[in-house]
This record gives C-alpha cells, sequence and structure tokens, in this order.
C-alpha cells in the first residue's frame, strides 16, 4: 500500500473513467507519475472477469479490490462490439 503523498495527511484520491483499459491505462500511468494518489476508483475499464488482473500486473503498486460487469456477457458467448449491459 501506498503511503500518503505529504505531512498533512491527506488522502488523494481520483476517480477516472477508462473508456476501456487499454485506452485508458496510459493516463493511469500519467496520473502515477505526476501526482502520485493513494486510491483511485476506475470505471468501465470493460475487462471480463479473467483479464482483472491485468491491474495487478501493470499497477503492482495498489491493491485492487475490483468486479466486473462482464459476467453475463462472457457466459453468453464470443463478445462483439460494445456490450449493453441491462
Amino acid at each position: 500500500m501506498m503511503a500518503n503523498n505529504d505531512d498533512t495527511g491527506e488522502v488523494r484520491v481520483v476517480s477516472f473513467n477508462m473508456h476501456g483499459y487499454h485506452q485508458g491505462s496510459s493516463v493511469i500511468m500519467d496520473i502515477i507519475n505526476q501526482n502520485n494518489p493513494d486510491i483511485f476508483l476506475l470505471q468501465e475499464h470493460w475487462l471480463t472477469p479473467a483479464n482483472l488482473c491485468l491491474f495487478d500486473r501493470d499497477f503492482p503498486d495498489y491493491f485492487l479490490v475490483g468486479s466486473s460487469a462482464m459476467s453475463r456477457r462472457v457466459q453468453e458467448g464470443m463478445l462483439r462490439g460494445r456490450p449493453i449491459l441491462a
């Protein structure tokens, strides 16, 4: 777990809509390098449950707690296009 960034005791939190993991992961790296946040709240990564491990691989200094809304879509068959989640 990362320590906070300064002596004020403040916690830096970033909320970011990734618009897909591969589109947003480079932006996350830039944010880490520039601001060193303590917590990320990431939405719309569009990863399947089997691919949530990409967060651990690409951002090893952070502890992952996540879920995928893609579970049911993956069970229904091959993914095509952007899924519409009900």
